[in-house]
């Protein structure tokens, strides 16, 4: 009986810790509306010699909206224009894409993955999926890498302006 009595508290005791266990490892979903306000503002990247990218994020609804400018010797050489809106069936952000100089429409995704990381997947009519992994290094500097393939085709570091 002693025994039986000792092996009933062993199992109790398994029972529960794997309960605290699986109690511990329950992630708090991330609030990507609240997050994604850390794009807003006006943003540069130093591209090259003389060419900078430009990017004003305004707050609209649930969303973003994006103006994009690349700019060469002070003259605007590409203009791309970005709608995000939250989905919260997914919880993810849809972004539509329309750049001036091509017919190319890109339809993507985006999310933080934690407080300060995230992802945006896009993909355009012929079918090249680019992923940019982005990380807030502090509220005015975000690193993101761009990724083709799993071959990272450019590191960008961005700057708040304002």
């Amino acid at each position: 009986m002693k025994t039986f009595c000792i092996t009933i508290l062993i199992a109790m005791f398994f029972s529960i810790s794997i309960k605290e266990t699986y109690a511990q490892t329950t992630q708090t979903q991330l609030n990507q509306v609240e997050l994604m306000k850390q794009f807003i503002g006006t943003w540069k990247c130093e591209l090259g010699k003389n060419t900078i990218y430009r990017s004003d994020n305004k707050q609209f609804g649930t969303g973003m909206a994006c103006t994009i400018q690349v700019i060469t010797n002070g003259e605007i050489v590409e203009s791309v224009k970005q709608l995000f809106g939250y989905d919260n069936k997914t919880d993810k952000y849809i972004v539509a894409e329309l750049i001036k100089s091509t017919s190319v429409i890109e339809i993507g995704t985006a999310w933080f993955v934690s407080e300060h990381t995230g992802e945006i997947v896009t993909s355009d009519s012929d079918s090249e999926t680019i992923k940019f992994n982005f990380e807030f290094k502090t509220p005015d500097l975000i690193k993101e890498t761009a990724t083709l393939d799993n071959n990272i085709i450019v590191e960008m570091e961005f700057n708040r302006v304002k």
